[in-house]
């Protein structure tokens, strides 16, 4: 054999002569009392490891109960601070957008319909715009009653009395030059 041989031998277990060193001690089992022996103490040994399941498992329980317990609690307070914020949140865009509009002159009616954003730009800028075209109109109704006013009593008779049909012939008639 070549010092080679030998090493790689050695390397892989030792013994060249093809029997391992357990096999002197291997006693083989011949009949289920032997066999009931040997896994008898394995059995107790790994029993013996998880004895408290039961424990555990109770334990795990509650503690999975008390979890969702306050899990839920938890989901309800989120709840509670979600509906709080938006309510927050309303509230600021309206009086965001009310000084915005008493800002500019603007009705609360036309604020409600008109002043739609969401953002103090937003609705500064519609206010302006609105306010500029509502002053337009005013300029341009004032420019109209200067060109053409309005008599306020325009079309109306002066006399007190109404006309009767006999009234109304008489009146033709001499209107139109016939006799009486």
């Amino acid at each position: 054999m070549s010092d080679a041989e030998v090493d790689t031998s050695e390397a892989q277990g030792g013994n060249t002569s093809g029997e391992t060193p357990a096999a002197d001690e291997f006693k083989p089992i011949t009949s289920q009392q032997e066999l009931n022996a040997a896994l008898k103490d394995r059995l107790d040994r790994e029993r013996s490891k998880f004895k408290d399941y039961n424990d555990l498992k109770a334990k795990a329980a509650k503690l999975d109960d008390i979890e969702q317990a306050n899990l839920s609690e938890l989901e309800k307070a989120n709840g509670r601070i979600t509906a709080a914020e938006k309510e927050r949140d309303t509230a600021k865009a309206e009086a965001l957008r009310l000084r915005i509009a008493v800002t500019h002159n603007i009705s609360l009616d036309d604020a409600d319909l008109f002043l739609t954003g969401t953002d103090e730009e937003t609705l500064t800028a519609q206010a302006k715009r609105l306010s500029d075209r509502a002053a337009e109109q005013a300029n341009a109704e004032t420019e109209r009653k200067k060109k053409h006013p309005i008599v306020s009593k325009e079309g109306t008779s002066t006399e007190t009395g109404t006309t009767t049909e006999d009234d109304d012939r008489e009146f033709a008639r001499v209107f139109f030059g016939g006799s009486s």
